[in-house]
């Protein structure tokens, strides 16, 4: 195998791969023998056409299989013997076998970008204080109230806060009914904001039977993709009314919450308990955001123009997959492929940045993937899907899968070593800088 090199730009090279007669007509010679034995052409039987009958009916059709295959095979050692440090998929430019017998192609491959790490260690953050007030325990305990209560049908009154009102609704767009937001015999928990404040609100006091028309605007970045930046008219009818049969706070509650529990300052100890460690496991995470966000802005370097794209249309399949779920697609959710790029590139490039900052970090550090920290992966896809560990390892089997997940785990094993190393600079909930304020309202979007 020839290679050579040359670059084309910063980050790219292109790269002449020639392979050798050899490999090529053992190639060839495999795929046509495999051939002859699939297809039936007049005058001869099956396993005994002539390779050049084969080659004049179907040269084209096997030399792009053999072509693809021989790239397959030779793409990798030719990074290696060239020490190219590649970074995405290669862009084929061209492919041919040639009269010699030898099979030549050239691509255009993107490489790591060169940068002096900055500082990554000690680094400062902001971050506020974890205080469970006897307030979060009360709100935490009517939520479970809420939850724990009996459901009784009323049709004597209108909806009120906290009920659970049951209805159709169909939402319309400039007049025409969104096909996809359409529901029967639907509860909305009136109050809760699970279906956004201005539509709860808008249906309090309707009685059952009612018919009533909603208006809401949906923000550009809210979550469903059909909704967002759109003023929705609801139709709604009101099918029934549940209201909340709420027990008292009471050492009975208590006993009801669970078998540990005898007394109401058991329940409370309890769900103070737990909401510091609901605290601490979003502290976590923000001091995370906070310190890549740091990372990134400390860094300024050229990005390859390939792996942007790459993690664009890595993020646009995201929203098609989410999509095809409702049975829906880009179009029929109003949505403009070339928009979603444009929107999307700004978040590609600070992942792509951030990755090669953590990669370096790693790199210095000496930090690499246990074993252990591999089976904790395993297990936490485990967890949160329900599914034995052998089908999480079978579907990890694939590189194309491993890879990106092995990339995420390393990741956030480098991020927990930055947060222990950090000094964290506590300071009240309502006295953050407005600096630490924004980089947290930019991760949130």
């Amino acid at each position: 195998m020839q290679v050579t090199v040359e670059d084309v730009g910063t980050l790219t090279k292109k790269m002449k791969i020639v392979l050798p007669e050899d490999m090529v007509a053992q190639r060839l010679s495999e795929a046509y023998n495999a051939l002859k034995f699939q297809v039936s052409l007049k005058g001869f039987r099956k396993g005994r056409v002539p390779r050049k009958v084969l080659e004049k009916n179907y040269r084209s059709k096997v030399e792009d299989e053999v072509g693809g295959k021989l790239i397959q095979e030779s793409y990798f050692d030719a990074l290696s013997e060239s020490k190219i440090d590649a970074v995405v998929h290669p862009d084929i430019k061209s492919q041919s076998f040639e009269q010699d017998g030898t099979f030549r192609y050239e691509t255009e491959v993107d490489v790591r970008p060169e940068f002096d790490l900055g500082e990554y260690k000690g680094l400062e953050i902001e971050t506020p204080e974890i205080i469970v007030s006897d307030d979060d325990v009360d709100k935490r305990l009517v939520e479970m109230q809420k939850e724990m209560a009996l459901l009784r049908t009323v049709d004597d009154r209108g909806i009120r806060l906290n009920d659970l009102a049951v209805v159709d609704f169909q939402g319309y767009h400039k007049g025409a009914p969104i096909k996809q937001v359409k529901q029967e015999d639907y509860s909305v928990d009136v109050g809760s904001g699970k279906n956004g404040k201005e539509f709860e609100t808008s249906i309090i006091g309707l009685t059952v039977g009612t018919e009533k028309s909603v208006e809401v605007d949906f923000r550009p970045d809210f979550p469903n993709p059909v909704l967002a930046g759109k003023k929705v008219e609801f139709k709604v009818n009101v099918k029934e009314i549940k209201e909340r049969v709420l027990a008292e706070l009471d050492d009975e509650f208590a006993k009801d919450a669970g078998d540990e529990f005898n007394t109401m300052d058991d329940l409370k100890a309890h769900v103070k308990e737990k909401i510091h460690k609901e605290q601490e496991d979003a502290q976590r995470g923000d001091l995370s955001d906070k310190i890549m966000m740091k990372l990134v802005e400390n860094h300024e370097f050229e990005l390859p123009h390939r792996l942007i794209i790459f993690e664009v249309n890595r993020l646009i399949e995201q929203v098609e997959a989410r999509l095809k779920q409702t049975g829906m697609d880009l179009e029929s959710a109003g949505l403009n492929r070339d928009t979603l790029v444009d929107q999307y590139k700004e978040s590609a490039e600070r992942q792509v940045r951030g990755d090669f900052i953590l990669k370096k970090i790693s790199e210095k550090e000496e930090m690499k993937l246990s074993q252990e920290d591999m089976n904790q992966g395993f297990k936490r896809v485990s967890d949160q899907y329900s599914m034995p560990i052998e089908e999480v390892k079978k579907y990890f089997a694939s590189r194309d899968d491993l890879l990106p997940f092995m990339n995420e785990l390393l990741n956030e094993k480098i991020l927990k070593f930055l947060v222990d190393e950090a000094v964290l600079k506590y300071v009240p909930a309502d006295q953050e800088t407005d600096s630490n304020k924004e980089d947290s309202a930019g991760d949130e979007s």
